[in-house]
């Protein structure tokens, strides 16, 4: 039987070439501001609604530009769940402050590759490609 893949949203937030990444209390992934979509709203709804709770950035959905779709296996996931996550460029001068979900808020580049799952490499790999970050 194969799974369906997990529709999640998240936002490149990118400064003096690196891009923000959180991890999760107690844990030492960085992982993408981002989280699955919501029945009932959009791709870049998700993205927004999951900036403001995960790093308190309050992001106008019409102000997101879409960058990419990632797709790869699913972190913590049966081998052969799939992540399909689109990518969203956000611009603020807001400072990001960790939530109740976020243990601590980091801006990594390339180098920071080995401490992401799966979709978090990709994106890298993908932000370096168009010359964002790094």
């Amino acid at each position: 039987m194969t799974l369906p893949p997990l529709l999640v949203s998240a936002v490149a937030l990118v400064r003096d070439r690196r891009v923000l990444m959180v991890t999760a209390r107690g844990r030492d992934v960085h992982y993408m501001p981002g989280g699955k979509i919501d029945a009932g709203e959009t791709a870049v709804q998700a993205a927004a609604r999951e900036a403001r709770e995960e790093v308190s950035l309050v992001l106008d959905p019409a102000g997101l530009v879409e960058l990419f779709e990632v797709r790869t296996q699913a972190h913590g996931e049966p081998d052969g769940r799939m992540v399909h996550m689109t990518v969203f460029r956000a611009q603020t001068d807001a400072e990001p402050e960790p939530s109740a979900e976020v243990g601590a808020i980091h801006w990594v580049t390339t180098a920071d590759a080995e401490r992401c799952p799966p979709a978090g490499r990709a994106v890298l790999e993908r932000l370096a490609a168009l010359d964002l970050i790094d």
